[in-house]
């Protein structure tokens, strides 16, 4: 495993030990499982905005999706 140096904010280093104090972890785990959920959401975010982009993904008009999904009771 590979260490990592950042500079914070002393508001965010506070923050930072009272969560990790209430959790009863360390700063490391706190700050890792931070990274691999931003991390998770930028991929998600990215793929997103990859769909986005692909014209040869068709886009979907919400008011007919809403009336198909209500209508299929």
């Amino acid at each position: 495993m590979n260490q990592i140096t950042a500079r914070v904010p002393d508001t965010l280093i506070e923050s930072l030990d009272a969560a990790a104090m209430q959790l009863k972890r360390s700063r490391a785990d706190i700050v890792r499982q931070a990274l691999e959920r931003y991390l998770e959401d930028f991929d998600d975010l990215t793929v997103s905005l990859e769909r986005l982009r692909d014209p040869t993904d068709p886009v979907l008009d919400w008011d007919q999706v809403k009336h198909e999904i209500l209508d299929s009771d």
